[in-house]
């Protein structure tokens, strides 16, 4: 069943508006589509959202990806808070997943294999000896089919793809959707679901880099964060984790009362291959399944508020250690910490602590339907 927050469709085809039909200019709202750029031969179509109260987003049907979020700051002047690049064709050389959908299984899953159901399966090592969002060729990297809608809470795009059997080594055919919509209280909802044919993990994450100093601004170490979690799960040197779930108490990862992000960012220093900075989950409070406000982020010069509401037992926490200078849209440089992610997610590398206490069952079944809600509101202060 469909979650409620996007139950009721009142309108469904190309080129939806509020207040026209059809394919001229937009009004004040609903949703505004074109070519963006071609890969491979193949066309990108990229869609705007746009409520009546000035916020704006940018989607693409590659990687059913986000490719800007533009609000108010404190003082009217609108802000772009999205990492992203000015051409789809700088996405697949430059991004580190910038705004898209990953999966069939989002963050890492240790050792690059699994089992289940008495089968090994072996995927891509594409992280070190792990295996990272999907593989070599995620759902990040395909082209998904697109709906523009118009739902009871505004105007929305949803995007669906056919994951085979045997694709990236995981068994089963996954029907996979994407919904964004745009709401009038200035809340972007995320609805990611899937059901298969034959049980797999699914864990799709939802991967945009934020700064709400805008895009462009240099590093989010000055903004404040409060993330709702007494708990996390520490990680080995290649960022799977131990299985250990330990207090966030007397930590760095303690962020209950909200603080800066560099207030301790040196706890997590450079070493060797591994520039530092935070790339941690965080086990959120409150009961899973049921969608509850999780993070808060404000930026002090703009006064951009965002607070993440989901349904989801934790959150990554990344603070985009590994961009390196690549030069964004508008010429923009981002730099390293110029941008953060908070993920909602299943712990990663759960598949391999099935049935231990405080882990997800991520193993979707044929019958059952895999869901997942985020929605991110923005305000100022």
């Amino acid at each position: 069943m469909r979650h409620p927050i996007l139950s009721v469709l009142l309108c469904l085809s190309v080129g939806v508006f509020a207040g026209c039909q059809g394919g001229g200019s937009m009004t004040s709202q609903g949703v505004e589509s074109g070519v963006w750029g071609d890969l491979d031969g193949d066309r990108v179509q990229r869609f705007t959202l746009r409520n009546g109260r000035g916020m704006e987003v940018d989607l693409c049907d590659y990687g059913a990806m986000v490719t800007g979020v533009r609000v108010p700051d404190r003082d009217g002047r609108s802000v772009d808070v999205v990492l992203g690049f000015d051409s789809i064709e700088e996405y697949p050389e430059k991004s580190q997943y910038f705004g898209c959908t990953v999966g069939r299984v989002g963050n890492r899953i240790g050792g690059g294999s699994f089992e289940l159901d008495g089968e090994t399966y072996q995927l891509a090592a594409n992280n070190g000896p792990n295996h990272l969002h999907g593989g070599d060729r995620g759902f990040d990297k395909h082209i998904w089919n697109a709906t523009e809608i118009l739902t009871s809470r505004g105007p929305g795009v949803r995007f669906t793809r056919t994951s085979p059997a045997g694709e990236e080594g995981y068994p089963g055919t996954l029907e996979a959707e994407a919904t964004y919509v745009l709401t009038e209280n200035d809340e972007l909802v995320i609805e990611m679901s899937a059901v298969t044919d034959a049980a797999t993990p699914c864990n799709i994450v939802h991967h945009t880099y934020w700064n709400l100093g805008g895009h462009g601004s240099g590093t989010i170490l000055d903004e404040t964060l409060f993330i709702d979690a007494d708990r996390y799960t520490p990680v080995d040197a290649t960022l799977i984790p131990t299985g250990e779930i330990a207090p966030v108490d007397a930590t760095a990862l303690d962020f209950r009362n909200g603080k800066s992000i560099g207030a301790d960012f040196e706890a997590f220093p450079p070493n060797g291959d591994d520039p530092g900075g935070f790339d941690h989950n965080l086990c959120l409070n409150g009961e899973v399944g049921t969608l509850r406000e999780v993070a808060r982020l404000t930026d002090p010069t703009t006064g951009i508020v965002m607070t993440i509401s989901t349904d989801q037992p934790g959150i990554q926490f990344y603070t985009g250690n590994f961009l390196n200078g690549m030069i964004g849209k508008a010429g923009a440089a981002y730099e390293k910490n110029g941008g953060l992610c908070l993920e909602t997610q299943a712990f990663p590398d759960s598949i391999h602590h099935q049935g231990e206490p405080g882990w997800s069952d991520v193993v979707l079944n044929p019958g059952n339907r895999y869901e997942h809600v985020m929605v991110h509101r923005f305000s100022t202060d």
